[in-house]
């Protein structure tokens, strides 16, 4: 199962993050997301848990408890949307 965690420290690295789940299961991968260019946390990352029934019993403890100082929001991920993008580099064509 995929775990969305946010509210997260800045400070807070990956293995900690995996230290943190493994308390209550068997952690397949745990990732903090940084910005691209400045490579600072944005306060948001992902866990994925092998066993369902563990990593419903790591957000039910977890969410809104205080980690570093600050309460984590914790819940199943939802599938990334792969809507067309909007926005590109490219310009408009020409209109005569």
């Amino acid at each position: 199962m995929n775990i969305f965690v946010a509210n997260l420290n800045f400070k807070l690295q990956d293995e900690e993050l995996r230290e943190i789940f493994e308390a209550y299961g068997e952690v397949e991968s745990a990732r903090i997301i940084n910005d691209r260019s400045t490579g600072r946390s944005k306060g948001f990352g992902f866990v994925e848990m092998t066993n369902d029934d563990e990593a419903n019993a790591a957000i039910n403890a977890l969410n809104n408890s205080e980690v570093d100082g600050r309460n984590l929001v914790v819940k199943v991920a939802e599938e990334r949307k792969t809507e067309e993008r909007r926005f590109t580099n490219r310009r408009p064509p020409k209109k005569y």
